[in-house]
């Protein structure tokens, strides 16, 4: 296959592969050379194998690195207030985090990686974040309706009108957010997010056909039965494993060579405590999600109503900030970019930008962090000013000095 510039989405997703493969590799040839450079006797051998068994299997319930105190909290989600010291007059940001089995502390992964943290950094204050809690016996027959609620309520709380952020699910919800209520969305900002779900080589569309032949979505109904009515998080980590699961293998690997490295075995650690660490989703809104959004594209179509009204992504004039990944194979350039191509913001107060890695790594990698979220941010400060107080007793007091 010869290579084109830029690059297809199939020829990085076989680079990805193979450099998955060759880290593998890597990491057995070097925990094979250790071995030997310390003779390690079999009861030597049998402690390796003992130590990266625990380290695999441990786990720890993933958290907030950020002080924050919780505003509110409701069945589906919880208010987090990161606001610290003095506050800048600014509209007030809301971020909304993925909903996809995992906690929504991936915005704020770490002190050294996180999004909440940039936000602060680009003196956007007063910050917020919804933290979505996975569906129990009492909340798996939560809706679109409940999560559209739940924002609604939270822009309330905070004045009103905000600096709306959404990450991948996140993003598709605040764009579904200022369709519907164009009046209170200052900015919309999104990342890794689906608007357009049939764009590009989505490996999520292509699965989709082939498990829901004709649009039968018996497969998909079957899972949530069999979750007693939601989704459960292992489904979809499993789901998530098995599109890619070289990465896998090399992750397992490599952690087997770095055993007695604790800087890369605290991060093997963080980052796994995260990823299997997961959340049920309720079952009416997943399969609303996968109905209505993966198979009927219905979001662009102009055919998607929620909460009894239309959703016209025409009502969009706000300004735009987009950020996709080039090697996202969950979530190709070309969905999250589709946006702007069906809002009626102007083009010179719409931003792109493309970051080198995947999907995780848009909302807390290095490089998305330190190369493109601070332009992204600014981008959101320059039209943010307050020009007037704005409403409610939550904002009024972060205005003050």
């Amino acid at each position: 296959m010869s290579a084109t510039y830029p690059p297809t989405f199939e020829e990085i997703a076989l680079a990805d592969s193979v450099a998955a493969w060759g880290a593998a590799v890597d990491g057995l040839a070097n925990w094979c050379a250790g071995v030997i450079e310390r003779g390690a006797t079999p009861p030597e051998l049998a402690v390796d194998w003992m130590r990266w068994w625990s380290s695999a299997t441990t786990r720890r319930r993933p958290r907030w690195t950020s002080p924050n105190e919780v505003a509110f909290e409701t069945p589906v989600a919880r208010l987090r207030a990161f606001s610290t010291g003095e506050r800048s007059r600014v509209v007030p940001t809301l971020v909304l985090p993925p909903q996809a089995g995992h906690d929504s502390c991936i915005v704020d992964f770490s002190p050294e990686q996180s999004q909440m943290r940039a936000i602060l950094a680009a003196d956007l204050r007063p910050a917020y974040a919804l933290d979505w809690i996975g569906a129990t016996a009492s909340t798996k027959d939560s809706t679109i309706d409940d999560y559209m609620e739940v924002v609604d309520r939270a822009i309330e709380h905070v004045g009103g009108r905000v600096n709306l952020i959404g990450d991948c699910q996140g993003g598709w919800l605040a764009t579904i957010y200022a369709g519907h209520h164009p009046e209170r969305v200052n900015t919309l900002t999104i990342a890794g997010a689906p608007v357009d779900f049939h764009a590009g080589e989505p490996v999520i569309h292509a699965a989709l056909k082939r498990l829901a032949p004709g649009g039968n979505l018996a497969f998909f109904r079957g899972l949530v039965a069999a979750g007693g009515g939601v989704l459960r998080g292992e489904h979809m980590l499993a789901a998530f494993i098995g599109m890619r699961p070289d990465n896998e293998i090399a992750r397992q690997l490599q952690l087997l060579s770095n055993l007695d490295d604790p800087v890369q075995l605290q991060r093997y650690r963080e980052f796994e405590d995260w990823f299997t660490y997961t959340q049920a989703i309720p079952g009416p809104f997943y399969l609303w999600i996968v109905e209505h959004l993966f198979r009927d594209n219905a979001l662009i179509a102009g055919k998607l109503a929620v909460r009894g009204e239309h959703v016209d992504l025409g009502r969009i004039a706000c300004p735009l900030n987009l950020l996709a990944g080039a090697a996202d194979h969950i979530t190709p350039p070309d969905q999250v970019f589709a946006l702007a191509d069906y809002a009626t913001t102007p083009s010179e107060q719409i931003v792109r930008e493309t970051a080198a890695g995947g999907h995780l790594g848009l909302f807390m990698g290095h490089e998305a962090l330190r190369e493109h979220w601070p332009r992204l941010l600014a981008a959101v400060r320059r039209h943010s000013q307050l020009k007037a107080p704005i409403r409610g007793s939550v904002a009024q007091r972060a205005l003050q000095p």
